[in-house]
């Protein structure tokens, strides 16, 4: 087994490949030579840099490439509905940022309430700043979460033992365990002192409508995505004194180099702060991170663990045996497993576990079955001429 990590991981998570005897290539590809190069590897790891698109998903699907890895929360920069298309898995890793994630977001808080920022450019330019600079405190203040997930919840815990804050939230999945007083969105929106984004997705969260809801106190903050947030309407709301600030770390449009210029409205009005996405960025984040996704992958090459996949349900654990497994793309039809079996049967191969998902919503399915005997080219060749069998691999 063969693993591309084309943005590079952590020691911690190549080790993991390592015990596993899982092969690793961390050599940089540009989109020309991913494309080209995919096909000789059984799993494709990347993290924000390197976009996985169609045509690199199909080139790899003609070749060994059974599973891409996202390491990280985000996977918008792979196109999922090519990789459910082609039999391909995707997985993500996002609980190595959890906590990372929460405590920026306090980070952020803190900065924004007590004008930090401001203070250290004025002195980094020899000018002293304090009365300007009165800020206010988070404790006995409200925060209104919108998107109580694992982030969300971690960062509830947080503001409230840390700082006594009331805790109220909003989401689609009420999560009736976490400490967190749900009610509606526009509630939230309008009770809260301290408003964070957790949501995810590309969907606009909070707007005009959402901004003029807001006390005329309170401070926005996201750490979630940057198009959670019509930026149009914040710049004009901070300009205006709508809302007594922002603190964002993550934007629309986002530079995709080291160095390179930012460009945004955002950097204009005094009431904000604003950080470069760098909600993951700690050793301890990109640490658990590695290793989440090291697990996830080998997992599923070595297993048919279908756990932290986005594009199909997960599995039940694999008993602590030797096993060879076989990855078979195919129509989600009746008929299709009996043939399966039949020509495994007919070869003296013992099926230990056959594990089976629906792949996005197009009537296919990914079918693993984990083997006492390792199957070859001939068997191959015979699974393939099975009708309603896309595509058969090892």
């Amino acid at each position: 087994m063969k693993v591309l990590l084309n943005d590079g991981l952590e020691k911690e998570g190549l080790k993991l490949f390592q015990d596993a005897s899982i092969e690793t290539d961390t050599q940089k590809r540009d989109q020309k030579k991913l494309g080209n190069d995919i096909g000789e590897f059984d799993a494709l790891i990347v993290r924000s840099a390197t976009k996985v698109t169609k045509e690199i998903i199909e080139a790899g699907a003609k070749g060994k490439l059974k599973i891409i890895g996202r390491a990280g929360v985000g996977y918008d920069n792979i196109d999922v509905v090519a990789a459910s298309e082609n039999g391909i898995v995707v997985k993500s890793a996002p609980y190595g940022s959890t906590n990372a994630v929460a405590e920026l977001t306090i980070g952020l808080m803190l900065a924004i309430s007590r004008n930090t920022p401001q203070a250290h450019l004025s002195i980094k330019n020899a000018i002293w700043k304090k009365e300007k600079l009165k800020g206010t405190e988070l404790a006995y203040k409200t925060l209104g979460i919108l998107g109580c997930g694992r982030i969300g919840q971690r960062l509830a815990e947080i503001a409230h033992r840390g700082f006594d804050m009331e805790v109220i939230g909003y989401d689609i999945k009420p999560y009736l365990e976490s400490g967190i007083k749900f009610m509606s969105k526009e509630e939230v929106i309008s009770k809260a002192d301290y408003v964070s984004l957790h949501t995810g997705g590309k969907d606009v969260v909070i707007g005009e409508k959402e901004i003029q809801l807001m006390k005329k106190t309170a401070y926005l903050i996201n750490t979630s995505r940057g198009s959670n947030i019509d930026e149009q309407a914040l710049y004009k709301a901070l300009k205006e004194g709508k809302i007594a600030g922002a603190a964002i770390d993550v934007y629309v449009d986002e530079p995709k180099t080291e160095g390179a210029e930012f460009k945004s409205k955002l950097k204009e009005p005094d009431n904000i702060v604003l950080s470069s996405h760098l909600g993951a960025s700690t050793t301890e984040a990109q640490r658990e991170t590695s290793t989440e996704i090291a697990h996830v992958v080998s997992n599923y090459l070595l297993g048919g663990d279908f756990t932290n996949a986005v594009n199909a349900g997960e599995n039940i654990e694999l008993e602590e045996k030797p096993v060879h497994t076989l990855f078979i793309h195919h129509r989600d039809v009746p008929g299709v497993f009996a043939n399966i079996d039949k020509v495994l049967a007919d070869n003296d191969i013992n099926i230990r576990a056959n594990y089976s998902r629906q792949i996005g919503n197009s009537g296919y399915a990914i079918s693993v079955y984990v083997l006492h005997k390792k199957v070859g080219a001939e068997i191959i060749k015979e699974l393939k001429a099975i009708p309603n069998v896309c595509n058969v691999k090892v």
